[in-house]
């Protein structure tokens, strides 16, 4: 039975694919040599090379947001980045900020939800945020908690806004009656069709 030698070298870490997602609210100062997306990039590449022993390695393809907000996921570079996550050719993506990736709760954990079904992790490099640690998976979780009671309370202020609206006799959307119009957000009768109504339940 042959035996492994000490001082054997060990088998090299299973790589990671890592891709850096920049992005910018105004497309001010885009036109300049270094930007603040190549800053963004630059700091996220040294993070990269840091854990190259870890097998984490950059892929080529760039991700950069010049120019849109972070207040949705309505990004063209954003969307291709979730289209390759979900076509498992990533397994870390990588910002330099969360408000980078996006500065709403909601739209941050729908797309942690995205990255945990396809097994990808998310660091915040500034932040020393990361879902490939326990840490940060704790993190996440108290993260995707607040999301959740934050829609329970969004849709809690409408139920009441919607009910307060009808005490006040308001007509809150939907298909207007027969026999009824919409005049200042009210239901007021409308004399000709209530004859028809009036014909057809007598």
């Amino acid at each position: 039975m042959t035996r492994r030698r000490n001082g054997a070298a060990a088998s090299p870490p299973e790589a990671r694919r890592c891709a850096i997602y920049t992005r910018k609210s105004t497309s001010m100062g885009l036109d300049q040599e270094f930007n603040s997306l190549d800053a963004q990039r630059e700091c996220c590449e040294q993070y990269i090379a840091a854990r190259s022993h870890e097998g984490w390695q950059l892929v080529p393809e760039h991700y950069d947001d010049g120019g849109f907000t972070g207040a949705n996921i309505d990004r063209p570079a954003f969307q291709h980045l979730l289209a390759d996550v979900e076509a498992g050719k990533l397994d870390v993506v990588v910002v330099y900020k969360v408000d980078r990736l996006s500065r709403s709760l909601l739209d941050f954990a729908q797309v942690m939800a995205r990255f945990n079904r396809a097994d990808v992790a998310f660091v915040s490099v500034t932040q020393n945020f990361s879902t490939a640690d326990a840490m940060g998976r704790l993190t996440l979780n108290m993260l995707m908690s607040f999301s959740e009671f934050e829609r329970e309370m969004i849709a809690e202020r409408t139920r009441d806004k919607i009910a307060a609206a009808r005490r006040r006799g308001k007509w809150t959307g939907g298909p207007v009656p027969l026999g009824y119009d919409v005049v200042d957000k009210k239901l007021v009768v409308n004399d000709l069709e209530a004859v028809v109504v009036r014909e057809l339940f007598s």
